[in-house]
């Protein structure tokens, strides 16, 4: 390399190469540069490649913040879920990316260990200033109200708003419930134990009452409920709690989700010498992958997590579009699934 040629590079090392570089050295129009880098923008093959081409060969990339400043969007989405969430639906995260970054948005993830700290982590992701919000957690109508206030659309995951309307996706959890409770007495069931999720989980609290609910109205009204946190270990040890409680296994016990319930199966099977189902049943909620495994077959229901996240999406991009929308909820019904880890009978309901 030349000592002149030294020079020029320091040169261009000092000035961030703009639109307008790369319009000169390619030979078009600034605009079309421009629609070269907008995502769903119409550009030829043979320009784009040209346009591409003049922009390695410069160093240039899009500055995503300068654009926000003049369209007044940060094409930023915040996603607020639990640790849970994540832990157990990393398809939940991978869908939503996927789904907004086809459309040009950047997702930014804030993790919540409790829904209760949900308060925290709207002031962080407000900071953002994102063009919008999902969240798997709940929202009380001063939080809504605030968010409203700022002009940012939120749609609700798997959460349905308490004493206020917002705009929410989510899966019939009582109605899940129902078919299991339903079903398990068909086969016989009598006596029954819940281990049920964290009590700030609006969830959980759907999930419980709606098997206490069934369950009422079949009869039984003495339950055992004892407390998880969703994770496998707290279903190990809710499975041991109840043993001590009753002094024995119920005929069927019912896990607020899937991991509780194979953390059930485990302590009956390696601890208390109980085979599973023929010395209790044990049925769970989710249809996550390791429900599925031969050890356990579980019975379950399945949430239709891919068409709730097309939902979520779509839903929060039209208010963004349109702030004038109103509020809706869409719920989906989840997919019974018969496994083998409950006694239920041949002919049962599906």
């Amino acid at each position: 390399m030349t000592r002149d040629n030294r020079q020029q590079v320091g040169k261009r090392d000092t000035r961030r190469a703009t639109s307008y570089d790369v319009a000169r050295l390619a030979g078009v129009s600034q605009s079309a540069v421009s629609r070269v880098f907008k995502t769903g923008a119409s550009a030829s093959q043979k320009m784009r490649e040209r346009v591409l081409a003049a922009a390695n060969e410069i160093g240039y990339r899009p500055n995503a913040i300068a654009r926000g400043l003049i369209t007044k969007r940060s094409n930023m989405i915040g996603v607020v879920i639990s640790r849970m969430t994540n832990l157990y639906y990393p398809e939940l995260l991978v869908q939503l990316t996927q789904s907004f970054s086809d459309r040009g948005i950047r997702v930014l993830l804030f993790t919540l260990e409790h829904e209760s700290e949900i308060d925290v982590v709207l002031e962080h992701t407000l900071q953002y200033q994102v063009d919008g919000i999902v969240t798997a957690a709940i929202l009380d109508s001063a939080q809504l109200d605030m968010l409203d206030a700022a002009g940012i659309p939120v749609v609700l995951y798997n959460r349905q708003a308490k004493d206020a309307q917002a705009a929410a996706v989510c899966c019939d959890q009582e109605e899940g419930e129902a078919w299991l409770v339903s079903r398990l007495i068909e086969a016989g069931h009598q006596r029954f134990a819940i281990i049920s999720g964290p009590e700030d989980s609006t969830v959980s609290t759907q999930r419980t009452s709606g098997a206490l609910r069934r369950l009422s109205e079949f009869g039984v009204n003495e339950v055992t409920v004892v407390a998880g946190d969703y994770s496998h270990e707290s279903g190990f040890r809710g499975a041991l709690e109840i043993q001590e409680l009753l002094g024995a296994l119920p005929d069927a016990v019912i896990a607020a989700n899937d991991a509780m319930a194979i953390g059930c199966i485990d302590a009956a099977r390696e601890v208390l010498g109980a085979q599973v189902p023929e010395a209790v049943s044990v049925v769970g909620f989710d249809g996550i992958g390791a429900a599925e495994y031969a050890a356990y077959q579980l019975t379950t229901v399945r949430q239709p997590v891919a068409r709730m996240t097309h939902a979520t999406v779509d839903m929060l991009l039209q208010r963004i579009e349109n702030p004038e929308i109103g509020h809706e909820q869409r719920i989906f019904q989840g997919t019974p699934v018969r496994g083998r880890s409950a006694r239920l009978t041949e002919d049962g309901g599906t």
